[in-house]
């Protein structure tokens, strides 16, 4: 039985299977999850049983409101990203697209399963239209689910998939944006000042395509031929009226001048497993190779088209001895290149990336945030079809700068590692702590100065594949609160409105999905929406949440953020909130002011009893109660030790004041 209660602890849930197994000798697992919220010790994270569908789960702070599987053939392919229209979440996949009615959050409904086979389909959506990445090279135009073989093809399609989502359940593909090195993920930025475009940043980090395959496509580096693909994004002009003229309208080169960082190595662990898998490929006939450090099976699929582009140029039809011998010796300096890893021809520093993972565009504030493979960008983007780098910043302790997020009045910025890319088990107990987790900066006249890291906390196995991922923030007043992905590690709630001491406040985690090897699961994105939360899970289907109260968030402060609605969200094109005036945004202001000890006990007490005694009121009686409170509160602010948080709770008074009228 210890081990069994030993995964309850105050504040945190019982998993399902031990719900269960309480049910059996009539106990309530409600009893046993207490009213307590002090962070769980031991964690209930860590020990999950194992499973694809039935694994164990842990949570605090949160509610669990539904957990959904794929549907038929989106069953064992990846789920990826998320964008929201309406009542509608769209969930990207490696098979293409799903389309959610969320309406009821406790039971999504499929509302169409477009079966579009493409890496990695991240999506985004605005008004009638819907976006799609494809970077790899099996996807074609036609959603065919045969791939493309051939090296040049016409048939294939690595860009932006533009659908008119006028009659949502049946998407209409009304453009296709070809990209040299295809679309890993994209952003699409709605420009304040351009109500009759948007615009599409491209992100693609594949090699360059042959010209063959698309003219103007150049493989050679800048210095070698000026229009090279590489060092470069693509900014895409959709006309909304004309959709189908959408087309590239610059190529910003906001990498120049930038030299490789310093970055760490892998750890003792990874090397020396790297090592083992690799010896025992080999001895199957199978390839491997140093990458960034540690040796590595590469993928079968990757040889078999090296191999057969060997055997092509010497004319022959089957790889012979020869053919694999040829490979083996070249392998080390096509991975190089590939990676970046290839000396360059002089003997001065390395260049630094040649592309962005991800870029999060703030319109309100006019800055981007671009996550840049071995950088974290500030950009200028108040000419949207011609982005300007303002500032940039490394880490030796970052591996590879995967998104960004901004807090909402844009002083801070956060970017996320990808140490692994997302195949590995980066959050074991041996795992550095500011590896593979999130930097955090404030932002000060166009500069960005480190403040401190979060990693969500608790210890993963080395079957879970984890690392910080996709997150966005919650709209909670006066406060930065962000929902994160760390794929088999669960979401993480954590304010960072303290930047250098971040703190975690609520969780979601299962077990591994499978305990006796690697298998690919966990939340790829995990995002904030109309008040309630949607992680997609990559092995799972899709998940929904909803914030509890505690110790660390008040009723009153989820209820100011539920009053935030939105018509639809691309959390890389970040909105800016703005709260109505409700009787729960003052609360929440007066809540946090009592948790920071910002004002008198006696003074709080005072200002509640007023919105209490303004409430039971109604028309210009309501509205004369408030106005008065307000003036008060004002005047006790000058005396609070919070003063400028005393005064925003008086100004939101006043606002509702002027609401009530």
């Amino acid at each position: 039985m210890a081990s069994v209660f030993g995964t309850l602890r105050p504040g945190a849930h019982a998993t399902r299977a031990t719900r269960g197994w309480l049910a059996t000798f009539g106990v309530a697992a409600a009893v046993l999850a207490t009213t307590a919220n002090a962070q769980p010790n031991p964690d209930p994270r860590v020990g999950l049983k194992a499973g694809l569908w039935d694994a164990a789960e842990a949570s605090w702070n949160l509610k669990v409101l539904s957990e959904t599987k794929p549907t038929e053939k989106f069953v064992g392919s990846t789920n990826s990203d998320l964008a929201f229209t309406g009542n509608y979440v769209i969930q990207g996949s490696y098979n293409g697209y799903q389309i959610w009615d969320i309406s009821n959050p406790s039971k999504p409904t499929i509302k169409i399963a477009n079966y579009c086979p493409a890496s990695q389909s991240d999506v985004s959506v605005y008004q009638n239209l819907l976006f799609v990445s494809s970077e790899g090279t099996a996807g074609r135009i036609d959603c065919g689910a045969e791939g493309v073989k051939e090296a040049v093809s016409d048939a294939r399609l690595r860009g932006i998939r533009i659908f008119d989502i006028t009659d949502i359940a049946h998407p209409k593909n009304v453009a296709n944006v070809q990209t040299c090195r295809g679309s890993h993920t994209h952003t699409v930025l709605v420009d304040p000042k351009d109500k009759d475009n948007v615009y599409v940043y491209v992100s693609g980090s594949a090699p360059v395509r042959p010209s063959a395959e698309l003219p103007g496509c150049v493989a050679a580096t800048p210095d070698k031929d000026p229009n090279s693909a590489l060092f470069r994004i693509e900014v895409i002009k959709v006309p909304l009226a004309h959709p189908e003229q959408a087309a590239i309208v610059s190529s910003p080169r906001i990498f120049n001048d930038l030299t490789k960082p310093a970055s760490h190595g892998e750890t003792p662990e990874d090397v020396a497993a790297g090592a083992k898998a690799a010896a025992e490929a080999r001895a199957k006939g199978m390839y491997t190779a140093v990458i960034f450090g540690v040796e590595r099976v590469v993928p079968p699929q990757m040889t078999k088209t090296w191999l057969d582009s060997i055997a092509k140029a010497r004319g022959g039809s089957d790889v012979t001895a020869a053919d694999s011998a040829a490979l083996r010796t070249a392998l080390p300096g096509i991975i190089a290149k590939l990676t970046g890893e290839a000396p360059g021809d002089s003997h001065g520093p390395r260049p630094g990336p040649t592309q962005c993972h991800d870029i999060t565009v703030y319109p309100a504030i006019g800055y981007a945030g671009g996550a840049c493979e071995g950088y974290g960008l500030l950009l200028d983007i108040k000419d949207p079809a011609h982005p300007v780098r303002i500032a940039a910043v490394s880490d030796s302790n970052f591996s590879y700068w995967h998104s960004a997020t901004f807090n909402n009045d844009g002083t801070k910025v956060l970017f996320s590692d990808e140490w692994g890319g997302g195949g590995a088990p980066k959050c074991r107990a041996t795992d550095p702590h500011q590896w593979g987790a999130d930097a955090l900066f404030t932002i000060d006249k166009g500069q960005m100065k480190f403040q401190g890291y979060y990693k969500m906390s608790a210890p993963q196995t080395d079957k879970e594949n984890c690392v910080a991922h996709n997150g966005s923030l919650i709209p909670i007043p006066g406060r930065d609160v962000m929902v994160q992905a760390w794929y088999q590690g669960g979401i993480s709630v954590f304010d960072w409105t303290d930047a250098a001491h971040a703190k975690e406040i609520a969780f979601f985690d299962r077990g591994p999905v499978d305990s006796t090897h690697m298998a690919m699961g966990g939340s790829w994105s995990v995002y904030w929406y109309n008040g309630v939360i949607v992680s997609s899970e990559i092995a799972r289907g899709l998940d929904m949440f909803e914030l509890a109260p505690s110790e660390y968030l008040s009723q009153n402060e989820i209820d100011a953020a539920k009053s935030v609605k939105l018509d639809h969200l691309n959390v890389q094109d970040q909105p800016k909130f703005v709260w109505p005036a409700s009787f729960a945004l003052s609360r929440a202001y007066l809540d946090q002011l009592e948790r920071g000890h910002g004002q008198s006990a006696e003074k709080i007490a005072a200002a509640r009893a007023g919105l209490d005694a303004a409430e039971k009121l109604s028309g210009k009686a309501r509205a004369d109660a408030l106005a008065k409170l307000a003036t008060q509160l004002h005047g006790d602010a000058r005396s609070a030790t919070d003063a400028p948080k005393a005064h925003t709770l008086a100004f939101s008074v006043g606002d509702l004041a002027k609401a009530t009228k």
